[in-house]
């Protein structure tokens, strides 16, 4: 069976008109990713973005819909890349302890390295979760898919408990995640999240684990 990638686990970005693979439409969430970075997501209008790049207004009209189907875009690309890790260490051939214990760590350190180290792409995260973009709910749909995964696994190979529901302890699972990953949150406690992060997966996986 084919390992999922970040690719086939979230779909597309919303809002997208047009093919898929086109190199007008990587030029321009290139163009805006940078201008977003430099001035700000709510400062810029598409007329802003469309005479940075050198393109008509209505041109960019013919890839996305609206500001945020770009916006949306800029996210995925930046979340796809977290969930491309999540999805190797899910995949792995190891425990699945290890694997989620794994997951908690990698989750939190590129979360704090790509939204921390550049604040207007911070500003644009912390917008998709706060309007409820689709991209935020595609990638926290596709966490809880690989927890899932692991979750699932480990209970097949004797290591974690059966007893209760698979959903449901995989959805409280999901929710410890938020913990170290939330922009707002991470903004309020930053130091030492790592640490924080390896204390919430071994009370996790205490309760995972065949008594």
């Amino acid at each position: 069976m084919k390992k999922p990638t970040a690719e086939t686990v979230m779909p597309p970005t919303a809002g997208q008109r047009g093919p898929a693979e086109h190199d007008r439409r990587a030029q321009i969430i290139e163009a805006a990713d940078a201008y977003f970075r430099h001035y700000g997501y709510n400062k810029t209008t598409v007329a802003d973005l469309a005479k940075a790049i050198g393109l008509s207004t209505a041109y960019i009209y013919k890839f996305f819909d609206s500001k945020q189907a770009v916006g949306e875009a800029i996210c995925g690309k930046c979340l796809g890349i977290i969930l491309d890790e999540l999805t190797k260490i899910a995949h792995a051939k190891r425990p699945a302890d290890e694997r989620l214990a794994e997951m908690y760590i990698s989750i939190a350190r590129e979360s704090e390295r790509r939204f921390f180290h550049d604040r207007r792409l911070h500003d644009i995260i912390n917008i998709a979760r706060a309007s409820q973009w689709q991209i935020a709910k595609d990638h926290q749909a596709a966490v809880l898919e690989l927890i899932l995964h692991v979750v699932a696994e480990g209970r097949a190979a004797g290591e974690f408990e059966t007893d209760s529901s698979l959903f449901k302890t995989c959805n409280a699972v999901a929710e410890t995640f938020l913990l170290v990953w939330h922009p707002v949150l991470l903004e309020e406690r930053l130091d030492g999240l790592e640490e924080r992060a390896a204390e919430i997966s071994a009370l996790v996986l205490r309760g995972l684990r065949k008594k």
